[in-house]
């Protein structure tokens, strides 16, 4: 009986050991956008970012420095170019959640998820099943409950901000996708090199007057609370899930990696109501439920369409 019962014990224990850190990355992910409006104002924006992806890339610039010179010209410009898109998205998403909830922020930009294959349809006319389309629908509809959560009003500047966030992302996505420069790169090289244009660019705004508190001034400013918020933000919501995402797309399928990290929203809400004290009201726990169905329903409708040697979704760091 022993013989019979360990294999089937084993696989669940490995799948497991594989699972567990990429539902962590979830879960960090999910509670970045309350660490980020619990340290963030309008007025440290570019300074909270400048601090930091300035901790974390040392460490991928000394652990990827023979990858990093091996790349090419044109690769060193794609993964730029992608750096600035992925700037960009970090500037918006941070602006979003100082002006909205981190409920509403991480709910709205799971909306990727359902932009991207509309994007992906637009540029190759190859339109999505309709069970997506009906999918996308109900999405859209949750968040325009969700914004409502306290009645009908005009949304506010931080929905609309991680509205253009998702957006944007949905951007980056088809970038990576058809940027064949990059396509060649390892993970390691393309994000080094994708976080070094964005902090370039930060810094550069940040040194603009009118735009904000210097680095320096908002880090000598910080007490131990917002140090560990920047840290966390930092060490487990960039360098962690970094790691993680490489290490398990080699050891599980990137389906179930996508599955696994598709729960960011969730803990995104939990953590709002939780932690941060936010309440939804019924129309936003209505709309929060139509986002959540409507982002599972879609990535199942498409599912079937992707190829069975689909590669891994690519290793970035997380919003916001």
């Amino acid at each position: 009986m022993s013989s019979i019962a360990v294999p089937a014990v084993a696989p669940s224990r490995r799948a497991w050991v594989t699972d567990l850190p990429v539902l962590l990355v979830a879960v960090v992910w999910g509670a970045s956008y309350l660490a980020a409006k619990g340290i963030t104002t309008t007025q440290t924006v570019l300074a909270v970012l400048v601090l930091r992806f300035a901790v974390v890339l040392p460490v991928l610039v000394v652990a990827g420095r023979r990858r990093l010179r091996a790349l090419g010209a044109a690769q060193w410009r794609g993964a730029g170019l992608l750096g600035l898109v992925l700037g960009a998205i970090f500037l918006v998403e941070t602006y979003g959640v100082v002006h909205t909830s981190a409920t509403n922020a991480g709910l709205i930009i799971s909306l990727t998820m359902i932009f991207t294959p509309l994007a992906e349809a637009a540029v190759t006319r190859v339109g999505p099943p309709r069970a997506f389309l009906a999918a996308a629908g109900l999405s859209v509809t949750g968040v325009m409950l969700l914004t409502q959560g306290g009645g009908f009003t005009a949304p506010s500047t931080g929905d609309l901000l991680m509205l253009v966030a998702a957006l944007a992302r949905t951007v980056h996505v088809l970038l990576m996708a058809r940027i064949k420069s990059v396509q060649e790169a390892d993970s390691l090289s393309l994000t080094t090199v994708q976080l070094g244009s964005a902090v370039a660019v930060f810094a550069l705004l940040a040194a603009v007057p009118g735009t904000g508190e210097a680095p320096w001034t908002v880090a000598a400013g910080f007490g131990v609370r917002e140090w560990g918020g920047l840290l966390f933000l930092s060490v487990f919501c960039t360098l962690f899930a970094f790691f993680v995402q490489m290490w398990s797309v080699r050891r599980t399928s990137p389906s179930r990696v996508g599955l696994l990290l598709g729960t960011e929203p969730l803990w995104a809400a939990a953590a709002g109501i939780a932690i941060g004290g936010e309440r939804l009201g019924v129309l936003g726990a209505a709309g929060a439920a139509l986002v959540l169905a409507g982002t599972a329903w879609g990535r199942r409708a498409v599912t079937p369409a992707a190829p069975r040697t689909a590669p891994a979704p690519p290793a970035t760091p997380a919003a916001p």
